[in-house]
């Protein structure tokens, strides 16, 4: 574990040097989808996210020969999955010792325990707001399907993106992040799945760690003191 947190917080930070970008503009396509031209020549149709020192890192070749509405799912798959893996990664770190901060459990009256059962405890003490989480996250699937995937109608295929559709880009960006220009937002995607890759390998490690023994992480690292008490809560470990 401490292996884990170690290289992706060095990995982390490596994500951020500039990266090279394949992308290539045209101008038909720089409004719709954000300057990337597919290229069947370059890997991953030439999609963003290929970095040193292993670029077009593909050991198992699932790039290799695969059509682009294909390659275009993939994204997508891997972006949203790599933005809740990082919410995830942080929010374990967070909500258990030391900081046990947790805006749903009064903390300071007690150890609340490892981050990979809080959700059962929420289910446990308040079914209905278990149900208007599961709702709530429901809702931005479905408007992420009406953003980017097709109806289901004439020649459909399921899960098919809609040709004017960018992976992962579903019109999200409150604070105006976003680059205007092709080629910074390139770079700035690449950051993105770098550190999206890195919290899937970093939270798959800690809530393995805490299947293992039922320990936090920083208890296991010997750097908090283990004070919960499995019978405090309304669940079973």
């Amino acid at each position: 574990m401490k292996l884990v947190i170690t290289a992706t917080l060095a990995a982390t930070a490596s994500a951020f040097a500039p990266a090279a970008s394949t992308v290539r503009t045209t101008p038909s396509l720089a409004a719709s989808l954000n300057g990337w031209t597919p290229d069947e020549s370059a890997f991953a149709w030439g999609l963003p996210g290929s970095l040193d020192p292993a670029p077009e890192f593909d050991p198992f070749g699932f790039a290799k020969n695969t059509d682009l509405q294909t390659m275009k799912k993939w994204r997508e798959a891997e972006t949203q999955h790599g933005r809740v893996a990082m919410l995830a990664a942080v929010g374990m770190l967070v909500t258990e010792e030391p900081i046990e901060y947790h805006p749903l459990f009064e903390a300071d009256n007690k150890d609340i325990g490892p981050a990979i059962r809080h959700l059962d405890e929420v289910r446990a003490v308040e079914p209905l707001f278990f149900l208007a989480f599961a709702a709530f996250i429901g809702a931005l699937e479905w408007n992420r399907a009406l953003k980017g995937f097709s109806k289901p109608e004439g020649e459909f295929e399921f899960q098919q993106i809609e040709d004017d559709y960018y992976p992962g880009d579903v019109g999200f960006d409150p604070l105006g992040l976003k680059p205007k220009d092709s080629a910074d937002f390139a770079v700035m995607q690449t950051k993105e799945l770098q550190n999206g890759r890195l919290a899937m390998l970093g939270a798959a490690g800690m809530i393995a760690q805490e299947l293992q023994n039922g320990k936090e992480i920083f208890v296991n690292l010997g750097l908090a003191q283990d004070r919960f008490d499995p019978s405090s809560v309304p669940i079973q470990f």
